[in-house]
């Protein structure tokens, strides 16, 4: 047994660039704020934060790309 999967956006293209600009952005700050963090000495602890920026960034990318 064959099953196909059908998927039927439900947002525009306007709104998928939005999101993935959304998920870029966030990316590119956390990747930032990482690189400040690690040349400065900070602690490993106050990274743990980052995970949300990252997390945000994934859920950007991946809404964009699977178009919900």
């Amino acid at each position: 047994m064959s099953e196909t999967t059908v998927c039927i956006p439900n947002i525009n293209a306007k709104e998928r660039r939005k999101r993935l600009l959304f998920g870029v952005i966030a990316f590119v700050i956390g990747l930032a704020v990482l690189a400040a963090m690690m040349l400065s000495g900070i602690d490993r602890l106050w990274r743990l934060p980052l995970f949300l920026l990252f997390w945000g960034a994934a859920i950007g990318f991946f809404q964009w790309r699977d178009k919900t």
